[in-house]
């Protein structure tokens, strides 16, 4: 087990990584002037220092659809998403998370569970396509 001086020393080693700023945001119902119900988007994190992993995945496979057609080889590539962030920072399931990174802006929505360690936190993410 780390002494509490180590983890702060690995903590700040991993955030000198963070070469990226991300918003957070929540779909919130909410009551309108008019008394009717709605949902709208409302920023709950701004500007949170964070860092993004790629991590890229092939799958091959093979159909053949008779002895006297040409062998079928397809390939999928999977992408996975990971979000490096504080391990303080709370971000519920499905949120929107805008992450600025290397120039590029990109819109993201968390996708399970996070793995929250002492120094940092890994948050899988998809490509945000809208609200489920």
């Amino acid at each position: 087990m780390l002494s509490k001086a180590k983890m702060v020393k690995a903590r700040k080693a991993i955030e000198s990584l963070y070469d990226g700023l991300c918003d957070v945001i929540e779909y919130h119902k909410v009551t309108k002037s008019n008394k009717s119900t709605g949902f709208e988007e409302i920023t709950v994190l701004s500007n949170q220092p964070c860092r993004l992993s790629y991590k890229a995945s092939t799958s091959m496979s093979l159909s053949i659809k008779s002895t006297t057609e040409n062998d079928n080889l397809s390939s999928g590539l999977e992408q996975m998403i990971k979000l490096f962030i504080s391990p303080d920072i709370k971000i519920a399931n499905g949120s929107k998370i805008i992450v600025t990174q290397n120039g590029v802006t990109v819109a993201y929505k968390s996708s399970g569970q996070p793995a929250v360690y002492n120094t940092h936190q890994e948050i899988t993410l998809d490509l945000f396509v809208g609200w489920a």
